[in-house]
């Protein structure tokens, strides 16, 4: 892969509900907490900083709409700017977040580059699929998914224009484990033509035929490539306890990186996304420290140095 990576920080709480305290929450910390471990230096990565976001506004939800709706739309439009930047230059992006609505600008950003339609691969415990309406926070990070392939009626859902940021047929849902929580979306997403294969799929099917699986959506010849979300609360909390909404049982940091190393080192890949660890919840930075080697594997092979 004649690449070089590309590394992006977005510190970005504004798309999740405040901790019960009714403090914001600190997923902001994360870029700066990954960076201290070295992983920069341990991707061989060029650094092109951070995009700071604006202020937590809301507090208290807000009726009929998301939580910081117009911040996280400022947000997604700056964060595209220097994703676009980044994939123009043919790099493989690693943005590290951050909460979930971070996708939306990677994808706005990812779709410019290239001029053309991008596939997705959301790796994740959580659907991510209510409206604002069905939402039970009122979190973008709840609703992230619908809103990219064009799903309620919001400004968030119309970034791209007239067209979603991707298509529903273009998208692969891996690993949720939220059966027991319908306010996700679950209805719409039955009905949806994206490919859904929760936990338990993956396991039946095996990690590398859902990869297989995933690759035959997202990297059709149609598209001009696809962008990889994923999400801490993806890996089984056993491993990785420091996020906000852990769901039981899932795959392990070894099954993780099976599923995802051979998206990476595809040739069709735009970059990766990092979000939901919460260094707060990490008081010894065991979480951080496993999240940086996941990432130093995954991009361990196919790219080129950074030269300077």
């Amino acid at each position: 892969m004649n690449r070089r990576i590309a590394i992006v920080g977005a510190p970005s709480s504004i798309g999740i509900r405040p901790y019960d305290t009714g403090e914001a929450r600190y997923l902001d910390r994360a870029p700066g907490v990954l960076r201290q471990l070295g992983i920069v230096e341990r991707l061989d990565a060029i650094d092109l900083g951070d995009v700071t976001p604006p202020a937590y506004r809301d507090y208290v939800r807000p009726p009929g709409r998301a939580r910081n709706q117009p911040e996280v739309l400022e947000y997604c439009t700056s964060l595209a700017d220097r994703i676009a930047m980044a994939v123009a230059q043919e790099h493989f992006v690693v943005l590290v977040g951050g909460d979930c609505s971070i996708v939306l600008g990677a994808l706005l950003g990812t779709t410019r580059a290239v001029d053309g339609p991008v596939g997705l691969v959301y790796v994740d415990a959580h659907a991510d699929f209510a409206t604002p309406q069905e939402s039970q926070t009122g979190s973008v990070a709840s609703m992230c998914l619908a809103l990219a392939v064009g799903r309620g009626d919001t400004p968030l859902a119309r970034l791209g224009g007239h067209d979603p940021l991707v298509r529903p047929e273009d998208v692969a849902l891996l690993g949720r484990r939220d059966a027991a929580e319908p306010s996700y979306g679950h209805a719409a997403l039955a009905a949806s033509p994206i490919l859904d294969l929760p936990a338990d799929a993956l396991v039946a099917r095996g990690f590398s035929a859902a990869t297989t699986a995933a690759l035959a959506r997202v990297a059709s010849p149609g598209l001009r490539g696809f962008w990889i979300h994923l999400d801490a609360d993806a890996i089984n909390p056993i491993e990785m306890p420091a996020v906000d909404s852990p769901e039981p049982g899932g795959p392990m940091l070894d099954e993780i990186i099976g599923l995802l190393k051979p998206l990476v080192e595809h040739p069709r890949a735009l970059g990766l996304e990092l979000t939901i660890y919460d260094p707060a919840l990490d008081a010894d930075q065991s979480c951080a420290t496993r999240l940086a080697a996941l990432l130093g594997t995954l991009c361990s092979s196919g790219f080129l140095p950074n030269i300077g």
